[in-house]
């Protein structure tokens, strides 16, 4: 009879056992896939970071066009208001010519 009680206990170990060491397989699989997930993640905010520096990279490439053309457009107006002033001369000159 007490063999039987300990084999009943050694039977309720062995399976509390069991249970225990299917309970770390299960955590340790979680783990290792929570673990792929974050080098995925990782992966990704580390492109990201290119992507945005990249961004960067051509925001100052169209500050500096931008700028460019900004001079550009400065110039091109002196240019004109010069050459308007020479045709208001001009027209002046005709007009005193014909009277």
């Amino acid at each position: 009879m007490v063999a039987v009680g300990f084999e009943v206990k050694v039977n309720r170990l062995e399976s509390i056992v069991e249970q225990i060491g299917e309970a770390v397989l299960a955590t340790t699989e979680t783990i290792d896939r929570l673990g792929d997930r974050m080098d995925n993640l990782s992966v990704q905010i580390e492109e990201q970071g290119k992507q945005i520096q990249q961004q960067g990279y051509q925001i100052l490439a169209l500050c500096d066009a931008v700028q460019t053309l900004a001079e550009t457009q400065d110039d091109s107006l002196q240019k004109l208001s010069q050459l308007t002033q020479t045709l208001d001369r001009l027209m002046t000159i005709i007009q005193g010519s014909e009277e």
